[in-house]
């Protein structure tokens, strides 16, 4: 039995999110349909995070153990034509350690969210950036944005349905810059609560528009209530771009 670790990119749109929902398609049913497929083997796969439905993936890790003589490459081979005519693909394939686990072997990830500034509608970027029409101050929703680093109770930022033991987590970095009217808010951490990205971005949107202060994401970041909350952005923008590893498991 040899353990394999994948990277995947997907399109987040036709699925349900990466976990098997009973009510539509998820990236992970697409997964294991597709080494099913090409191996004749019923395999589970586990992915370092668990994308809603309709957040999008440009470096997702998962892993899964399978009896098989195919190289890695060949695999991912197999695999990338399995997934058809699925909006996801296996970027690379390599065999790992036993002990090592896509989910629990991760000590960091790196979600970007995307927003396009523009009054005009979305055609090449629908479904895959979140669009705000109003004029944003990218600089005041950096500026303001800092006061969510460090070790916090982000239950103001928490779907009231996330099922993680506490709401306090540590968020190492975020940032917002702009590239013409593509607006990026790229934040890292250890781990995320169900929504926190969408519900940070959407309050920071608030501020971008004039609407909130920096002091007003204060208060809400200390309200430590949903209700404080002032805005949960779409899933349409948020990417899941890369998860870290110890230098002694990444390969």
């Amino acid at each position: 039995m040899t353990r394999f670790a994948i990277t995947l990119e997907y399109d987040g749109r036709p699925f349900m999110g990466w976990q098997h929902q009973d009510h539509g398609p998820s990236v992970q049913q697409s997964v294991e349909r597709a080494i099913k497929t090409i191996t004749r083997q019923d395999i589970r796969v586990f992915a370092a995070g668990r994308t809603d439905a309709g957040v999008h993936a440009l470096g997702m890790r998962a892993h899964f153990d399978l009896e098989t003589r195919l190289t890695p490459f060949r695999l991912m081979e197999g695999l990338n034509a399995g997934l058809r005519p699925d909006p996801v693909a296996v970027l690379t394939c390599d065999e790992v350690d036993e002990e090592w686990h896509a989910r629990f072997s991760c000590i960091g990830r790196r979600y970007v969210y995307k927003i396009i500034n523009r009054r005009a509608p979305l055609t090449l970027d629908k479904g895959q950036a979140w669009r705000v029409v109003r004029p944003l101050d990218v600089t005041a929703m950096h500026q303001a944005a800092q006061c969510l680093v460090g070790q916090h109770d982000f239950t103001t930022f928490r779907s009231t349905q996330c099922q993680a033991q506490s709401p306090v987590k540590t968020l190492d970095s975020i940032s917002v810059s702009r590239f013409g009217e593509e607006i990026e808010v790229e934040v890292a951490a250890r781990s995320f609560l169900h929504h926190q990205v969408r519900s940070m971005v959407g309050s920071l949107a608030l501020v971008g528009e004039g609407k909130w202060t920096a002091q007003d994401l204060q208060d809400a970041l200390e309200a430590r209530d949903r209700k404080a909350l002032g805005h949960n952005a779409p899933p349409d923008g948020l990417y899941f771009v890369e998860a870290f590893y110890p230098p002694s498991e990444t390969e």
